[in-house]
């Protein structure tokens, strides 16, 4: 089987910080990456229709890099998916390195990768 794209997943507990926030991390990192941003956005969510929060997103040429926030619990989700020669690895080690320096007390709980758009040889 072969692939033609990644995906690498993040799952953090005790965030404590804005959409606003993260959708310049997410973008700072995209910019120092291969990936070309298309168009970024953050949605906050007040907690009435949908829970207390926000979701992030830049899409980039090559897919998306996104965070979704759940406030009250402290819990983010950060997922990095490109396609072709753009390595999401690097995107993520750089979300990673620029949230551990801003909250040193935040807590990576899991990092998963998979392959994605997968097809048999």
């Amino acid at each position: 089987m072969k692939s033609k794209g990644r995906h690498i997943t993040l799952d953090y507990s005790g965030f404590k910080g804005a959409g606003d926030w993260i959708l310049c991390v997410l973008q700072s990192a995209v910019s120092r990456s291969d990936a070309r941003e298309v168009h970024a956005h953050v949605s906050q969510f007040d907690g009435v229709q949908s829970p207390l929060g926000f979701a992030a997103v830049v899409l980039i040429d090559e897919s998306h890099v996104s965070a979704h926030c759940y406030a009250d619990e402290g819990i983010l989700a950060v997922d990095c998916f490109t396609c072709g020669s753009v390595d999401p690895n690097t995107i993520a080690d750089d979300i990673h390195a620029q949230l551990i320096d801003a909250i040193p007390t935040l807590k990576l709980v899991q990092r998963t990768a998979l392959d994605r758009f997968v097809m048999e040889e």
